[in-house]
């Protein structure tokens, strides 16, 4: 089968994303043509190699979201220094959005600089969080509030690395491939997963070469994530990112719905894609309690002029700020959480 290949548009900063089965093995070839050594940032339990001619060294980081920490990014960088890591050699990533990020953002920081190719092992990373450069870690007030814009040199997604997923990290990525649902309208599901995943690729792909910065249009691709990432830390990150996505998708329907930004049609229609057809949880852990979660949106990178949330409406997806308390207090009364 032959490989897809999708250009992200930047101009002298442009990149392809390979997608397919055995992809990685056009990894070296994707490679800065100066790179004389290089450094993989993986974790333990990701069972995937690759086969590199140039010299080598592997760095592991702690697996969940409680590595993902500046001092992480202090360790992995004085491996570089140890190792002898030079700007003009290139840095390699193979895991999820996680290593993604992280992996970004040390290269990022590197003598304020250095390449990064990246390989994710996930449906989230193939999907999302390996394209479009945004790279960043946590920190105990938000997630990834700390970071940098550095687009990698190339990204390959290698669907063979999927095989070995658990079903419930399979079932997260559908959180993220729902959201491009809305996002485009696509029947998504209808594609074999290569195909699937190289249209999601595509859909990102256009949206960050319009707007690489997130000052505009870019922020869409945060729908459903401002109640995500507050339910995640919520939940001490028991509850994993795509679920996490789903539930926001299906709480900020909610909001456009008592805002009167979207009909009953269309709420239900949310509930039918991320339910019915994607198979996911719509209902937020009764374990968790409203006036957390809305202090800890507060606190969400979007939050610039008050509550800001991503919600659908007749014209589309749209960014939407200084939300008041009282809709997210009627949405959540409609998701019957206390």
């Amino acid at each position: 089968m032959t490989n897809h290949k999708v250009i992200v548009a930047l101009g002298d900063r442009s990149y392809p994303v390979i997608v397919g089965s055995g992809a990685s093995t056009e990894l070296e070839s994707l490679l800065p043509k100066t790179a004389k050594r290089a450094v993989i940032i993986t974790q333990q339990n990701i069972p995937f190699e690759v086969k590199l001619s140039l010299p080598n060294t592997k760095i592991f980081i702690g697996n969940g979201e409680q590595y993902k920490t500046l001092q992480t990014i202090e360790t992995i960088s004085q491996q570089f220094a140890k190792f002898g890591l030079t700007r003009s050699d290139v840095v390699i990533s193979i895991g999820g959005g996680m290593v993604t990020d992280v992996a970004g953002f040390a290269a990022a920081s590197w003598h304020r600089g250095t390449a990064v190719v990246h390989l994710p092992t996930t449906l989230v990373g193939m999907v999302d969080a390996a394209i479009g450069g945004k790279t960043g870690v946590n920190l105990e007030q938000g997630k990834n509030l700390v970071g940098a814009f550095w687009q990698p040199s190339a990204v390959v997604c290698d669907v063979d690395a999927l095989k070995s997923l658990p079903e419930r990290e399979t079932r997260c990525g559908l959180g993220e491939v729902a959201k491009y649902h809305f996002l485009s309208g696509d029947d998504l599901l209808s594609l074999e997963m290569t195909s699937r995943i190289a249209r999601c690729v595509e859909i990102k792909a256009k949206i960050v070469s319009d707007d690489e910065r997130e000052q505009g249009g870019r922020a869409v691709l945060n729908y459903g994530h401002t109640l995500a990432h507050a339910l995640e830390r919520s939940s001490g990150f028991a509850l994993a990112h795509g679920e996490a996505v789903a539930i926001g998708m299906i709480f900020a329907a909610h909001l456009a719905h008592v805002m009167n930004r979207i009909d009953d049609l269309r709420l239900a229609y949310h509930y039918k894609v991320i339910r019915d057809v994607y198979g996911l949880s719509v209902s937020i852990p009764n374990t968790m309690k409203r006036n957390q979660l809305i202090d800890l949106m507060r606190l969400d990178k979007k939050a610039i002029d008050g509550l800001t949330f991503v919600l659908d409406s007749k014209n589309g997806i749209e960014i939407v700020s200084g939300i008041s308390e009282k809709y997210l207090n009627e949405s959540f009364d409609a998701m019957q959480l206390l």
